[in-house]
């Protein structure tokens, strides 16, 4: 009847994934057990993803100085050390506790007594109460290397992240220069048409307004430069100083990204492991509060030497020995194990719906990023073809104003601004692009 008994409350019972329960859990568990290829998207290193040589090794710096990372390495360590606590829970303790004490009766000589005791104390885990804290201390280690990959995926990120922005930045500011060197030159040749009475006085303030324009987003470009530059600095754990970025535009697309991502994917992020382990360490919290409705087996032999035998004192003293077991069976503790059980049952629940909650989460930040790829990378074909559009409708306005046929200075100003509106949309369109490629690394559990 007792083995039944613990049968049926499954305090020896390692966690499983509760299959039966939740279609989002089966269909994680299916993730689990599928195949793993090496060669997935999940599994690539960060410089197989981001390969500007550039980049690489601000990376590398960030990870070799950023402090949270450290951090999270240290609270591996301190979940190690807590396991290895937890595995020599199963050995005995001893100790030593030596005492020494003299009286005197009615002015009787005093006497001196003596014991050197060696006490040994081992509990025996008859109804895994050890064996749970032990397993739910090794699920805690899964969940600490879970959170450091996290936390390498959010460096790696963030670095890359700020890294486009810097290249997104100095393109912008690059083009905005070169516009306004073109625009010089328009309000030149404006004025030169003006003296030939082939435009008006109109068409000089109006040309000059323009280039005005375009000289004073300059200042707001170097500002946020400088503020990206300063953001990179604190994620490599530096003082504010400026960093190298690339002047290119094309970055390699790895392979993995346009076959797509199975819904396998989503078991190598590290927030969805350390959320099912959390599921895990509540399941073993769960037994531990049936454990405890079990008795408590303890060995306590004593030894060691002393001078006091009964209540006489003798010198020499003499070595002694005692035998000891306890059982201690709880049999009323004013509801207190029966609480403590409803409350682990509860909190495990919270953790399945918390873990559902990031499996869903997880998938739909996985769609968006594919989506905004995909989506960003069709839309700036078609700019680009746009662009070439307005590069020759520049041209043609241009010229028939040289030639004072049928045009305005008002178009010749409509073409180039819509142009440099293009060429900005075209590389916001290409950061969009990057920062969805990031997104996805992200997404699904990169870091590594």
């Amino acid at each position: 009847m007792l083995t039944l008994s613990l049968a049926s409350c499954n305090i020896y019972k390692k966690y499983e994934l509760p299959t039966d329960d939740s279609a989002i859990v089966a269909d994680y568990g299916s993730a689990l057990r599928a195949e793993v290829d090496s060669t997935a998207l999940p599994y690539l290193g960060w410089r197989d993803v981001f390969t500007d040589p550039k980049l690489q090794d601000l990376i590398s710096l960030a990870l070799a100085n950023n402090t949270d990372l450290e951090n999270a390495r240290l609270n591996i360590d301190i979940a190690r050390a807590q396991l290895k606590g937890a595995k020599l829970s199963y050995f005995p303790s001893l100790a030593i506790t030596p005492n020494v004490g003299t009286s005197s009766y009615g002015g009787s000589h005093m006497n001196w007594s003596y014991t050197i005791p060696a006490a040994l104390n081992w509990e025996i885990d008859a109804f895994g109460k050890i064996l749970n804290r032990k397993r739910g201390a090794k699920v805690a280690v899964e969940q600490a290397e879970a959170y450091q990959q996290a936390v390498q995926s959010q460096i790696v990120c963030g670095v890359a992240s700020v890294y486009y922005t810097l290249v997104w930045l100095n393109q912008q500011l690059d083009l905005t220069r070169r516009t306004a060197d073109i625009w010089k030159e328009q309000v030149e040749s404006m004025v030169l048409m003006k003296q030939a009475a082939m435009v008006n006085e109109a068409a000089v303030v109006q040309s000059r307004a323009n280039y005005y324009s375009i000289m004073a987003n300059i200042p707001e470009l170097e500002k946020s430069i400088t503020s990206a530059q300063n953001t990179l600095s604190l994620l490599l754990n530096s003082y504010p100083q400026t960093w190298e970025v690339t002047s290119s535009l094309n970055f390699d697309i790895p392979v993995q990204l346009v076959e797509g991502i199975p819904l396998s994917y989503l078991a190598c992020r590290p927030d969805v492991r350390a959320s099912e382990r959390s599921l895990a360490a509540a399941y073993y919290s769960t037994n531990s509060a049936r454990a405890a409705f079990y008795p408590s087996i303890v060995i306590a032999p004593q030894g060691g030497f002393t001078n006091l035998v009964g209540g006489m004192i003798t010198n020499p003293g003499k070595w002694f020995i005692q035998l000891a077991g306890s059982l201690t069976a709880p049999i009323f503790s004013r509801g207190q194990n029966i609480a403590t059980l409803e409350a682990a049952k509860a909190q495990q629940q919270q953790a399945l719906n918390s873990f559902e909650y990031t499996v869903l989460s997880a998938a739909g930040q996985v769609s968006d990023a594919l989506t905004a790829y995909n989506k960003n990378a069709e839309k700036r074909e078609y700019i680009l073809k746009q662009i070439d559009q307005l590069e020759k409708s520049v041209e043609y306005t241009q010229e028939l104003l040289t030639l004072n046929q049928s045009t305005t200075y008002l178009e010749v100003l409509t073409a180039r601004s819509n142009l440099l509106s293009a060429q900005l949309a075209s590389l916001t369109c290409w950061h969009d692009k990057a920062a969805a490629l990031i997104s996805i690394y992200q997404a699904v559990g990169g870091g590594r």
